[in-house]
């Protein structure tokens, strides 16, 4: 089966997409798609084309997604905020034959890619007849999504349509349990794994609908969103939820009403952050984690079982593993480097061959995230493997740290990184955001270095703080630490 004929099998009456205050319904969506791909098939689009989505979150992405995998090509969605010289990069990278993209881009991207903007599109289906939407060959690729670069230049693990379906079976069954009354409402984008699950996989494999907003997801938009569309389930990172809290403290009263879940992924989140939450709002906030190597998520809280400052527990169909810097399996309550295998991972990276035999081995996919598992089943994030580092001989945990941090009233957003003291030795520094920007500087950092020394040992307390006005986030909502290490480098040599 491929995506057209699963999505398509619903009440065509029913909603599929909400969008600027109207509905499209499923059989309203199906015409479209069906136009789509008459349009692209005009264009010449063959089997094992890379076609590249610059598009903002529409209608119009969905369509073309589903066309574009049905037809036996390869969608290549790209997210509209990165600068113009990394979507250029990841356009040569995929060898894009075709580019679909807002009208307001055509005249940045590279003259060497067929260029066709949004408001053409359909004339050229023409009087194309009606695609043939091969049968999926269950190797074949069908999509490629751009890691979103927090330790350095995005990858494109390559995905079939089977993973599509294998995360609805597996995350969305066991912890959404989507039903076609549901409303699905994302702030991270359909470009990136999590957001295209949120937004497409779920709900239109569902029968539900989803709600898309082409806008910037500011705390002023998702606010209207949630007062005006009525979401049932919302998905955002950390960042975002820190944020709306903010928004919502300031007067400006968040409507949470009408949702029955809130989920969050993309970074561990601060159990603070979510005890806060759902003391405010009423509604359960699940924390897991995923990866775009396995398209979405392979560990979460459950509804009613939750344990805040936990990735909750690993899902049906997915196995994990943790290995010491040997290779050795860790035993429960000790740390180890995470590696995952289930039906959903990618093979490989796109024309990246060194970096895939690093990445996927045996089935195994090695996630780079240091992780503990309790002997109860539960898994603590501890940071990414390549973020963690030793001081005084043992290993210090970022995550750790900031989540003690974040305690303090003052501060609004942390992140540790490496550093070293006067004598060239590993230690921990702490780049803080203040919640309130009048704030002495010099109190808040005695407060700081008061609480990690009664919460943390001496080898993981911060021996240097460091007051920003904000921290470098990818646009998934991930910090990019390897940018405040090389902000102290630069520091030290400048």
């Amino acid at each position: 089966m491929n995506l057209f004929e699963a999505i398509f099998a619903h009440d065509s009456t029913a909603s599929a997409i909400h969008y600027r205050g109207r509905d499209l319904t499923y059989g309203e969506l199906r015409a479209r798609t069906l136009r789509m791909a008459q349009a692209l098939t005009s264009l010449g689009t063959a089997r094992g084309d890379r076609v590249v989505l610059l598009l903002n979150d529409s209608p119009e992405f969905i369509e073309a997604f589903i066309a574009i995998c049905s037809l036996g090509a390869i969608a290549v969605p790209i997210n509209m905020a990165l600068r113009i010289e990394d979507q250029c990069s990841i356009l040569h990278n995929c060898g894009a034959r075709l580019a679909l993209v807002e009208d307001d881009i055509c005249n940045t991207l590279p003259t060497d890619v067929r260029i066709c903007p949004l408001s053409s599109v359909f004339e050229k289906a023409g009087d194309a007849p009606p695609p043939d939407f091969p049968i999926a060959d269950v190797h074949d690729p069908a999509f490629i999504l751009y890691t979103s670069g927090s330790t350095g230049e995005p990858k494109g693990a390559v995905h079939r349509q089977a993973d599509i379906f294998y995360t609805n079976q597996t995350y969305c069954r066991e912890v959404l349990r989507v039903t076609k009354d549901d409303r699905l409402f994302s702030s991270s984008r359909l470009p990136f794994a999590y957001g295209l699950g949120n937004s497409f996989t779920f709900p239109l494999l569902n029968g539900a609908t989803t709600i898309l907003c082409r806008e910037k997801p500011t705390p002023d938009i998702i606010s209207n969103t949630l007062a005006t569309a009525r979401p049932t389930i919302f998905f955002a990172v950390p960042v975002v939820y820190s944020l709306l809290l903010d928004h919502h403290r300031s007067g400006k009263r968040l409507d949470c009403s009408s949702l029955r879940l809130c989920v969050s992924a993309g970074e561990a989140l601060p159990a603070y952050l979510g005890e806060e939450w759902e003391r405010e709002f009423g509604v359960q906030l699940l924390d897991g984690i995923g990866s775009t190597e396995m398209l979405h998520m392979f560990m979460s809280n459950h509804e009613n079982d939750v344990r805040y400052g936990s990735s909750g527990r690993l899902l049906e169909g997915y196995e994990a593993r943790l290995v010491d810097e040997n290779g050795d399996l860790t035993p429960d309550g000790a740390e180890g480097n995470l590696w995952i295998k289930g039906e959903s991972a990618s093979r490989y990276y796109w024309e990246r061959p060194d970096e895939s035999v690093r990445t996927f081995v045996d089935g195994w996919v090695r996630t780079g995230d240091l992780y503990r598992r309790e002997s109860d089943g539960y898994w603590f994030h501890m940071g990414r493997s390549d973020d963690c580092f030793k001081s005084s001989g043992q290993w210090v945990s970022p995550v750790e740290v900031e989540g003690v941090l974040l305690r303090h009233a003052g501060v609004s957003r942390a992140a540790v990184v490496e550093d070293f003291d006067e004598h060239q030795l590993p230690c921990a520094c702490a780049f803080v955001v203040r919640q309130d920007v009048e704030s002495d500087p010099v109190e808040l950092e005695k407060g700081l270095r008061d609480l990690a020394a009664a919460s943390l040992p001496r080898f993981k307390q911060p021996r240097r703080y460091v007051v920003v006005d904000e921290l470098p986030y990818t646009a998934t909502g991930k910090i990019q630490r390897f940018k405040l290490r090389q902000s102290l480098r630069n520091k030290e040599h400048g």
